[in-house]
């Protein structure tokens, strides 16, 4: 059995349901619970022909009383279901459903205390939902009420205030739920609910000066005030935003230079989950969040790391002895693909500039021969990659065509001045062996030096130390090879880099003013200073720190195998 929850366009009732009927059922004395509380017991359900296709086994009168509610408020949400696997009997698992929920407490804010409880002695969030026969979505919104004002957690309880209002509560700020607590508590006020809450929170362009991280006196637009002077907003919300953003920007430098080992700046509008961290000292790796609402106000979560990490570092802790593994990032520098797109540009860069360096190839190969490598069987580099868009800007770069040029002189030289494809890796044949073999005693050393320089560049390994090693032997200017394509900046996918590169080419003021805007708006800045358009200074030649020779990284979350692999071996070249 499995627990999921599933939306009702692709739900429909099974034949074989013990109430099954063309007529709908009476749902009148269960409806106003699914109203308040919405659908608590899992409905049981199987697949029915498609992956996405579910009929109803149990639960038909759960069924209607949401459909009845979805119709009365125009929002179809998903429902909690119990998968049926083959084999199993539904009325012991009805049974067995009933039976775990009848454990929960009666009320969600009693259920949040058992969850929390439960948090803190170690269980995760699956194990509490297989306890209680529960989805995971319904163990993370209980959890979610940890995110709320003690006050307004006691009026849920008591039914002051209806669910759907406290769900929109618990993704507002603390001075958020300040505000609407006094109002709530004010009874000359309206104090929004329910849907009238949503757009109370998280609606309209209007941005109090109360919500300003920065210095009044430094906004230079105008300021609106009421006819009491008791409020005041900024006209200019664009504004506003730049103002703020370098605000946030300098509240995460400060905090860095105090030493916080990370600070995430989250997207404007994304809440911090305080209820999936646990609180942890600086000493210890705690980090900072910082949160931006959609109506500005900033909040900074001092002293957090994901329950993950935490567990991870209360293992490492107790073992006594330190952990010399290195961790596994929690967030790597660069994805996989990304990792890929760098690894194959550095390494057709690499691989080409050595053809002009046949004495450098020779030493190269012997080297092989004696140590062997990943590669030295013998078999060539295959440049394989899974992703499309990645294998497109391979083939389309410079170093490939380059490379394509000087091998095709170089099976000239061969007598095969009509093949296409490589020369290594052939499959062993001897009478291939010694027509080769018989070719080069006919050549002066001279081509027989360009053979050899193509036959190692052939079998270069991709990703490896020694392409480090050797770019950085031979001085590679990767901005005679590459420049930053479509490819590249469909894989640049995270805000905080981003906004490092765009610190590089618009400067440290314009990065700061942009800090948490989304990455697609940071990349559109990049691209359009690298192409001169919207006002922006061209800029030429620019090279990411994870193209040049030597490789830089931009963070210290590490994750970044280019690196790591330069750094394990510079030692090795350091030039006398």
């Amino acid at each position: 059995m499995q627990l999921a929850h599933i939306p009702l366009d692709k739900l429909n009732i099974s034949a074989l349901n013990m109430r099954h009927s063309k007529r709908a059922p009476d749902v009148s004395d269960i409806l106003p619970s699914v109203r308040a509380r919405g659908v608590l017991v899992p409905l049981l359900v199987r697949p029915n022909g498609t992956p996405e296709s579910f009929e109803i086994v149990a639960g038909r009168r759960r069924y209607f009383a949401a459909k009845s509610l979805a119709d009365e408020r125009g929002q179809r949400n998903a429902l909690p279901c119990a998968i049926m696997e083959d084999g199993d009997d539904a009325d012991a698992l009805e049974a067995s459903l009933i039976e775990n929920f009848a454990r929960l407490d009666p009320d969600e804010v009693s259920q949040w205390e058992t969850f929390s409880r439960l948090i803190r002695e170690g269980r995760t969030i699956p194990d509490i939902a297989a306890t209680f026969g529960v989805t995971e979505l319904l163990v993370k919104r209980i959890l979610a009420l940890g995110d709320l004002l003690p006050k307004i957690r006691e009026a849920y309880r008591r039914e002051d205030i209806d669910a759907e209002t406290a769900r929109h509560l618990t993704m507002a700020s603390k001075g958020q739920q300040k505000d609407w607590l006094a109002l709530y508590a004010d009874p000359e006020q309206y104090a929004p609910q329910g849907h009238q809450l949503k757009q109370w929170l998280f609606g309209g362009q209007s941005i109090s000066t109360k919500m300003a991280l920065f210095a009044i006196e430094d906004y230079p637009g105008l300021i609106v005030c009421d006819l009491f002077g008791e409020d005041s907003y900024f006209a200019d919300a664009d504004l506003f935003w730049q103002k703020q953003n370098e605000a946030i920007a300098a509240k995460r430098d400060a905090y860095l230079e105090a030493g916080w080992p990370e600070v995430a700046v989250l997207e404007p509008g994304q809440h911090f989950q305080s209820w999936d961290h646990e609180k942890t000292p600086r000493k210890k790796g705690g980090k900072v969040f910082i949160s931006v609402s959609h109506r500005g106000a900033v909040e900074c979560h001092e002293g957090w790391l994901s329950r993950k990490e935490a567990r991870r570092a209360r293992a490492q802790g107790e073992g006594g002895e330190p952990d010399e593994t290195p961790a596994r990032p929690s967030r790597p520098e660069l994805t996989g693909p990304m990792q890929n797109y760098v690894d194959l540009h550095r390494h057709g860069a690499v691989r080409t500039a050595m053809l002009d360096h046949p004495d450098v190839a020779l030493r190269l190969m012997v080297a092989h021969a004696i140590a062997g490598s990943g590669l030295w069987q013998v078999r060539r580099e295959p440049q394989r990659t899974a992703n499309e868009a990645v294998a497109a800007s391979i083939a389309a770069s410079r170093a490939e065509a380059v490379f394509a040029e000087k091998r095709r002189a170089v099976l000239a030289l061969l007598g095969q001045p009509d093949e296409e494809g490589a020369i290594a890796g052939g499959n062993g044949d001897a009478f291939a062996l010694a027509a080769v073999f018989a070719r080069l005693l006919a050549l002066c050393d001279d081509d027989v030096m360009r053979v050899l320089s193509l036959a190692m560049a052939e079998t270069l390994e991709a990703g490896s130390a020694i392409v480090e090693a050797l770019g950085n032997h031979l001085g590679i200017d990767m901005g005679a090879w590459w420049q930053a394509d479509d490819a590249f900046f469909d894989l640049l996918r995270d805000r905080e880099i981003a906004n490092a590169m765009l610190a590089d080419l618009a400067g440290k003021p314009v990065a700061d003013g942009n800090v948490a805007e989304k990455v697609k708006t940071q990349k559109k800045i990049i691209r359009d200073c690298l192409s001169g358009e919207n006002g922006r200074e061209k800029i030429d030649n620019w090279l990411p720190n994870w193209m040049k020779f030597p490789v830089e990284s931009y963070t210290k979350r590490g994750g970044f195998r280019t690196a790591d692999q330069w750094a394990s071996v510079q030692p090795l070249f350091v030039r006398q």
